[in-house]
């Protein structure tokens, strides 16, 4: 049985926790609650404990992070406040690595590549146009620094916008509660720009994949992730998975957007990675597959579980 610390308890953190339970492994869980939120399906798992930690004391994290053969980077600070809140956690998570030896998996994103104007591969340039885009690069490049300075092992897992139960998503909470209800759906941006989905549990099994496996340490993965399909499909597609009727589909005008950003930091913080949403997003996730042989759960399966987790 080998030990694993889990930094962060959303969705990809407990999916995370529930497969390595699976495989009969000893997991720590760290939050700053210390509890494990009812919905994580952790309830009375073999081999898993949480901890409440502060995981930016780097000296707590790295103590407790010895005898760990992973360090998993679930974490996922408030979205208005990477720029604060995530460069400490980000220096103490390399900190508690170097001093613990365990490998670092972060679980990461595509705002590094900045605005794009073709599929996004591994080898796409970090190229970050916005104050997000720059903090997730950066921790990215301070990782792979160290680790090519032999100093850590690290690797790096790559998802598009999230879909899946519990999900922060444009394809979650403000868009399924409406579809179930019958209700017209509002989505961010152009409704038809082709886009890329990532499912959380995809993504936890890509993570553990890579923290376990050397010739994946150094370099970052793009999750296995269905084809690109747009908001507007999206939807359709979730009232096709959900067995309800489709409903209208329209975009939010520019002007509530700009009148919910004076009172909505969350919205606010959304202006500047805009062009996400205004056209082609989207990701290529060939070089896990023929790395690890995982290919992405059937769309219309991750729409159900979706669904399903609303009702």
């Amino acid at each position: 049985m080998r030990k694993h610390l889990i930094v962060g308890m959303g969705p990809i953190g407990a999916a995370t926790a529930r497969l390595l339970a699976a495989r009969g492994e000893e997991v720590v869980l760290v939050s700053r609650s210390g509890s494990t939120p009812a919905a994580a399906g952790l309830a009375d798992l073999p081999g898993v404990r949480s901890v409440r930690l502060d995981a930016t004391d780097a000296d707590a994290l790295g103590e407790l992070a010895v005898g760990a053969g992973v360090l998993y980077n679930c974490a996922n600070p408030a979205y208005h406040r990477w720029a604060t809140d995530w460069p400490p956690l980000a220096a103490a998570l390399l900190t508690a690595a170097e001093r613990s030896g365990a490998v670092l998996a972060t679980v990461g994103n595509l705002y590094g590549y900045g605005a794009v104007t073709a599929p996004m591969t591994e080898a796409t340039p970090l190229v970050p146009n916005s104050v997000k885009g720059r903090v997730r690069a950066g921790m990215w490049q301070d990782a792979l620094a160290l680790h090519r300075a032999g100093r850590i092992r690290a690797t790096e897992i790559r998802s598009a916008d999230y879909v899946g139960p519990h999900a922060e998503s444009p394809l979650g909470a403000r868009v399924v509660p409406r579809l179930l209800a019958g209700r017209p759906v509002q989505v961010l941006g152009s409704a038809d720009a082709a886009r890329s989905w990532t499912y959380t549990e995809d993504a936890a099994r890509l993570l553990v994949a890579v923290g376990g496996e050397e010739a994946a340490w150094g370099r970052p993965w793009h999750v296995p992730t269905n084809p690109p399909r747009s908001q507007r499909e999206a939807v359709a597609d979730l009232a096709e998975a959900a067995e309800v009727a489709p409903v209208r589909v329209s975009e939010v005008p520019a002007v509530m957007m700009a009148a919910l950003g004076l009172v909505n930091p969350i919205v606010r913080a959304l202006r500047e990675v805009a062009y996400q949403f205004e056209r082609p997003f989207v990701m290529d996730s060939g070089a896990a597959t023929a790395a690890f042989g995982l290919v992405p759960t059937p769309w219309a399966e991750v729409l159900g579980a979706t669904a399903d987790s609303y009702r």
